[in-house]
């Protein structure tokens, strides 16, 4: 009599994201989930092998014959053709994402020459906070982000802080993001380039004029801030009435997003694009996508008596994980929350799919399932695909959909 060959576990996984999954193996990047899942087969296996002792009898070399089965195997399952979603569920958290801080110019207090953001247009004397956004305030292109002896410090967008003063006859980069921001508060007079002419002081005098700063038609350090775009107030650090000095406050994106420390055993289930279901803390779910990747990381934690291994020592290895949501609404009032993440890693559709206790393992290497046809049972070989919600894609000669296949235990 043929047994059945060495023992595993079965992997577990969702079945179109309904239920938990059990851990891969520790991946290398990218997917690997035939190997992963092959792993852990044997415990189902050897189980099966009582199956293969009470129907018949598993030959080698591909010479599977039909044999008897007076009470044929303990249970059958028949062949479905449906999609199938390797799924994983981690814990995350929802929020705005990293706050960066808005610093007061090093230049602060500096003349009009150069460019310093806020002289006291009275005479000598320390320049004042006259006005600061609320916590969780949403400042646009053009908004004020905070003001010093009343003159307002507005938001631009770009990615080229203003590290000089802009002039007539000035060029570059940091010129042409001046003139774009211009020109979509609705400025005219110049042409979006990378040269500051004439047209362009007369637009930023004019723009000036409207913040309330003194029109000089020049632009220096300080007098904005510049973030890739709308930007949301996390904290204010300064106070009303205080000389602007470090940190004015923080402040981050405006949409909401989850982060992820993702275990670098789960690394393959990973890459930008990849779709995921977001639980919020009243049931609702929310689709995700996968918009950064980090690089693993370790954080470590030791016992107190600073011992290596073995004395209390560990070490964790994690992927920063960014998803976002493009539906902010279904958020609902949520501002920060923990969530749980389903990662929907890898789906197929419209494959065959049997119980992963259905499967036999070979002699001679490989698997087989059960074919029940009458009173006999077949063994098929059969080609694996991808394992989820406890069933496995299964492929090969003979394997159809509406087959009967037994389930050795």
């Amino acid at each position: 009599m043929n047994h059945a060959d060495r023992p595993g576990a079965r992997p577990a996984a969702h079945l179109d994201g309904n239920a938990p999954a059990a851990d891969p193996a520790p991946p290398r990047r990218r997917r690997r989930p035939l190997r992963t899942a092959l792993v852990v087969l044997a415990a189902l296996v050897v189980a099966g092998a009582a199956g293969v002792a009470a129907t018949g009898t598993l030959g080698g070399g591909g010479d599977e014959q039909a044999s008897a089965a007076p009470s044929g195997p303990p249970r059958t399952a028949t062949v479905e053709q449906r999609t199938l979603t390797r799924t994983q569920t981690v814990a995350g958290t929802l929020g705005y994402g990293t706050t960066t801080p808005v610093v007061a110019p090093a230049s602060s207090g500096a003349d009009a020459g150069s460019g310093g953001s806020a002289r006291n247009a009275d005479g000598p004397g320390p320049e004042i906070i006259t006005a600061l956004p609320g916590e969780g305030d949403t400042i646009r292109r053009g908004g004020s982000v905070y003001s010093v002896d009343d003159q307002r410090v507005p938001l631009l967008y770009g990615s080229i802080p203003l590290y000089r003063t802009l002039r007539t006859g000035s060029e570059g980069k940091d010129v042409a993001m001046l003139e774009k921001n211009l020109a979509a508060l609705g400025y005219t007079g110049f042409t979006a380039d990378d040269a500051y002419t004439e047209g362009t002081a007369e637009a930023v005098r004019a723009w000036q004029e409207d913040l309330g700063r003194e029109q000089t038609g020049t632009v220096g350090p300080g007098e904005a801030v510049v973030a890739p775009g709308a930007r949301r107030v996390a904290e204010v650090k300064a106070a009303l009435g205080t000389v602007p000095t470090g940190e004015i406050l923080t402040w981050s994106g405006t949409e909401r997003a989850v982060g992820v420390d993702l275990d670098v055993r789960y690394e393959d289930l990973v890459d930008e694009g990849t779709k995921a279901d977001i639980e919020l803390p009243d049931g609702t779910s929310v689709e995700a996508t996968v918009t950064e990747v980090g690089t693993a990381a370790t954080a470590a934690s030791s016992g107190g008596n600073g011992g290596g291994q073995g004395s209390g020592g560990s070490s964790n290895a994690t992927l920063p994980v960014r998803l976002s949501v493009k539906d902010q609404k279904k958020l609902g009032r949520y501002q920060a929350a923990p969530v749980d993440v389903t990662l929907r890693a890898e789906t197929r559709k419209d494959v065959l799919a049997v119980p992963v206790e259905a499967l036999t393992a070979r002699r001679e290497g490989g698997y087989a399932v059960q074919a029940v046809r009458g009173g006999a049972v077949e063994y098929l070989p059969v080609k694996l695909g991808i394992f989820a919600g406890g069933l496995v894609e299964i492929s090969g000669d003979g394997i159809t959909a509406g087959l009967t296949v037994g389930v050795p235990r």
